[in-house]
C-alpha cells in the first residue's frame, strides 16, 4: 500500500487539478450535452429539414447543375465546399464564401439530391445550438480558446488519475459503494462525488482524452497539409491560380472511381483551405461503422479532373477522425447517444458535488478527511 505522505501528494494533485478546471468542465459538461442530440435538435427548432418522402425514386442530378444554382443565388460568391451526409443519403450541402480563402461562410445550401431541388438555406452563426457548440468549442475566442479548453481536459486526466489513487485508501473500512446517509450533508456528497467518480471513471477519461484530441484539429490538420498535400502538389508550386475549372460531377466520378468501395465525405474546391489553387479535393468514407468516419483524400486536377494522387491519411489524423465521433457518442445511433447523455449527467453531478465538497471544506488533516490512510512508512 502507498504511505501516508504518498498518499497526502496524490489528494494535492486531485484537489488543485479539479479545483482549477472544474468550473470549465461543467462548462463543457452542460453545453455538450444538447450536442450530443445537435441533428435531432436542429431538425425539432426547423434549423434542418429532411428531404421529402419518394419512394422508388433512385435517380440523382447533375451535382454541377446544383453549383450552377448555388452559384445563381449568389452571383458575386463562390462555392467552396460540397458535402454529404450519411443522416441525409438523399441530399447535396454547398457552402459558399465572398472568395475561396474567406475564413467564414457566406451561404449554406441543401439540395435534393434526386431532383436537383432547392430545400433549404441553413441561418449561420444563429440559433440555440450555434451558440453552445461555439461556447464548447473555443469558448468564442478562437483557437485560443480552443487549446486552452484542451489544457483542461489535461487536468481532467490528471485529476481523474489521482481521485483513483485516493479512492483506494479512503475506501478500505468501506464497502464498496457506500453512501453514509446517517452522516452529515457533507459526508453523504463526498461519498456520492466518490461513487459517481468511480462508476464514471472510464467514460470520463474517454471523452476527455478524445476532446483534447479534438482541440488540436486546427493544429494536426495544418501538418497534414503542410506535409502530405504540399509533397503531392510539389511539381504545381509556381503555377499562376486556374481560371477555369473541370466540373464538380467530372471530380466526384474521378474519385469514386479512384476508391470504389468509398463514398463522397466532402469535397473541396480549388483555392480552398483544404485543397490548392490547382485542385480538387475529395474525402472519401468507407460504410461500416469505423471506416465511415475515416477518409481517404483523392486529389483531383482542377483542369482536367484527372486523379493526381491519393494517400492513406497518416496516424495522428485518423486519431483525430476516429475522437470527434466518438466524443459525442455518435457511433452507434440513438442508444450509445442516450448512453453517452446519461453518463454526462452523472459527471455534471460529480463536478458539481466536487465544487460543494469544496466550498463545504472543513480545516482538518488530509488524514482525516480520508479516514483509512495506512501508517507513515507502510509501501506498496
Amino acid at each position: 500500500m502507498l504511505s501516508a505522505t504518498a498518499i497526502r501528494r496524490w489528494y494535492w494533485v486531485h484537489k488543485w487539478t479539479s479545483l482549477v478546471s472544474t468550473l470549465f468542465l461543467l462548462m463543457l459538461c452542460i453545453t455538450g450535452l444538447p450536442l450530443i442530440f445537435y441533428h435531432e435538435i436542429d431538425h425539432a427548432t426547423g434549423y434542418s429539414i429532411e428531404p421529402p418522402e419518394m419512394p422508388g425514386v433512385t435517380t440523382r442530378v447533375s451535382i454541377d447543375e446544383i453549383v450552377a444554382d448555388a452559384r445563381a443565388r449568389r452571383p458575386d460568391d463562390v462555392v467552396t465546399y460540397l458535402f454529404r451526409d450519411a443522416d441525409e443519403p438523399e441530399a447535396w450541402f454547398l457552402s459558399m464564401a465572398e472568395t475561396p480563402s474567406s475564413p467564414e461562410s457566406s451561404a449554406f445550401y441543401m439540395y435534393d439530391a434526386r431532383t436537383g431541388d432547392f430545400l433549404h438555406e441553413y441561418p449561420l452563426n444563429q440559433g440555440f445550438m450555434n451558440f453552445m457548440f461555439r461556447l464548447h468549442y473555443d469558448m468564442f475566442t478562437g483557437l485560443p480558446g480552443t487549446l486552452f479548453l484542451g489544457f483542461m481536459g489535461l487536468l481532467l486526466a490528471a485529476s481523474l488519475v489521482s481521485g483513483t489513487v485516493v479512492y483506494g485508501p479512503f475506501m478500505r473500512k468501506l464497502p464498496f459503494g457506500s453512501v453514509r446517509h446517517e452522516r452529515s450533508s457533507r459526508i453523504k456528497w463526498l461519498d456520492l462525488h466518490n461513487l459517481l467518480g468511480i462508476a464514471t471513471l472510464m467514460w470520463l477519461m474517454v471523452v476527455g482524452v478524445t476532446g483534447v484530441i479534438n482541440t488540436l484539429a486546427v493544429p494536426i490538420l495544418g501538418l497534414w497539409q503542410q506535409n502530405e498535400v504540399t509533397d503531392m502538389t510539389a511539381k504545381y508550386k509556381g503555377q499562376p491560380p486556374l481560371t477555369q475549372f473541370s466540373s464538380a460531377d467530372q471530380a466526384v466520378a474521378t474519385a469514386r472511381a479512384t476508391v470504389p468501395d468509398a463514398d463522397l465525405s466532402f469535397m473541396a474546391f480549388p483555392g480552398t483551405d483544404y485543397a490548392t489553387p490547382h485542385h480538387y479535393i475529395a474525402f472519401m468514407h468507407g460504410s461500416t461503422p469505423l471506416t465511415s468516419k475515416l477518409l481517404t483524400p483523392v486529389l483531383i486536377d482542377a483542369s482536367t479532373g484527372a486523379m493526381i494522387d491519393s494517400r492513406s491519411m497518416p496516424w495522428y489524423v485518423k486519431a483525430l477522425l476516429v475522437s470527434q465521433p466518438l466524443h459525442f457518442g455518435d457511433y452507434g445511433g440513438m442508444v450509445l447517444k442516450i448512453l453517452w447523455a446519461l453518463l454526462d449527467i452523472l459527471a455534471i453531478v460529480v463536478l458539481g458535488s466536487g465544487v460543494y465538497l469544496w466550498l463545504k471544506k472543513r480545516n482538518v488533516p488530509v488524514e482525516a478527511r480520508l479516514g483509512m490512510l495506512a501508517p507513515e512508512g507502510a509501501t506498496s
